[in-house]
């Protein structure tokens, strides 16, 4: 067969063994200064003495995924808990959160709820392929137009609510802004349990074949959500009934008053 007896014999070596002593030198390079290219380090190990050619050392560097973008941790600020009590009044406070499906022929699309927590009446669900912070602004716009102005609004952590066109926004309305703490999604409970409902009622109760369908069923299922459906933390009425209650009685109280 043409084969030496020496290249048969010759027992298997693993590469990671061989370059156990690049990887370990990567290691402790890469772990002390994390933004520094392959270049960097290659001129760094020459420095300190390493005579591996930039080669094996670029193939070693590739291995262990260190050429690919390395994303770093998102830094929040430190968010204080807020009371999930809400005054039993319209525009107390607004919540809104995200949620994602798919079409029949696999296209994503997302939801943006948004809920009154003080009447538990939905104000809206936005439906779109891409929702960015911009688009969440022009939503809130309307509402406010609509419905008036909450005293506050709580969301989670997502890129749409850090960003500056949201947070500006909600300066220039003299909105207070409740950010849950990272992962604590209890916090946010109110929008948490309309989400499910949502989910159990329409999005997993329904094949979709267009964006236009998915608006349709949703707008639909909201007037029922709001007008009939009997909600147990409100005395088992539906929050749009419970939302007239309050105001007859508190404009009642006004005109006694004076």
């Amino acid at each position: 067969m043409k084969l030496s007896r020496s290249s048969w014999y010759r027992p298997a070596t693993s590469k990671q063994a061989a370059d156990r002593a690049v990887i370990e030198a990567l290691n402790a390079l890469v772990g002390k200064h994390p933004r520094w290219g392959f270049w960097m380090c290659y001129d760094r190990l020459r420095l300190q003495g390493y005579r591996w050619n930039h080669k094996r050392v670029y193939r070693v560097y590739k291995a262990m995924k260190l050429n690919l973008p390395r994303r770093r941790k998102r830094r929040l600020p430190k968010r204080v808990p807020v009371p999930m009590a809400v005054e039993a009044r319209a525009n107390a406070q607004w919540s809104m959160d995200f949620m994602s499906d798919t079409l029949y022929h696999g296209r994503r699309f997302r939801t943006l709820n948004v809920l009154d927590e003080g009447v538990r009446e939905a104000l809206d669900i936005v439906i779109d392929t891409s929702i960015p912070g911009a688009r969440v602004v022009r939503t809130l716009d309307r509402l406010v137009q609509w419905r008036g102005k909450p005293d506050a609004i709580r969301v989670d952590n997502g890129p749409e609510y850090l960003s500056e066109v949201f947070a500006r926004w909600c300066r220039d309305q003299a909105i207070r802004l409740n950010y849950i703490q990272p992962g604590k999604s209890n916090q946010n409970a109110y929008i948490e349990r309309f989400n499910r409902t949502f989910r159990h009622e329409v999005l997993d109760a329904y094949v979709f074949e267009s964006l236009h369908q998915v608006r349709e069923i949703t707008r639909r299922w909201i007037a029922e959500y709001n007008e009939e459906r009997p909600h147990d933390s409100l005395g088992r009425i539906p929050p749009a009934m419970f939302r007239r209650r309050i105001e007859t009685a508190r404009n009642s109280n006004l005109e006694l008053s004076h």
